[in-house]
């Protein structure tokens, strides 16, 4: 007795040329690059959107002399020896003076 799963047939294994798919692999190349394309294309108008709406929340904030900030830690000046577990921010520092407005 044969199980039914090895009897019955599948399609796509039935119907399959090796002709076929060379031919649908050198399309499926052809656009590529277009898709490539595209998709970046939506990567960058997604990006922006959410710029957007980030920059429509965010609140400025004016800062005065005597205040306390936090300034952030750059990659280039960060102590390699804390690796990941380093600061992000030093600080805190108070602003003695206003250079511009």
């Amino acid at each position: 007795m044969v199980p039914v799963e090895v009897g019955s047939g599948m399609l796509r294994r039935d119907r399959y040329t090796g002709e076929d798919a060379e031919v649908n692999q050198r399309l499926h190349l052809d656009l590529l690059e277009e898709t490539r394309k595209n998709s970046q294309l939506r990567l960058a108008a997604y990006q922006q959107c959410a710029t957007r709406y980030y920059n429509q929340k965010i609140k400025g904030q004016l800062l005065k002399v005597g205040d306390l900030v936090l300034m952030k830690v750059m990659p280039n000046i960060k102590n390699p020896r804390y690796g990941v577990f380093g600061a992000n921010w030093e600080g805190p520092y108070k602003i003695k003076a206003i250079l511009w407005k």
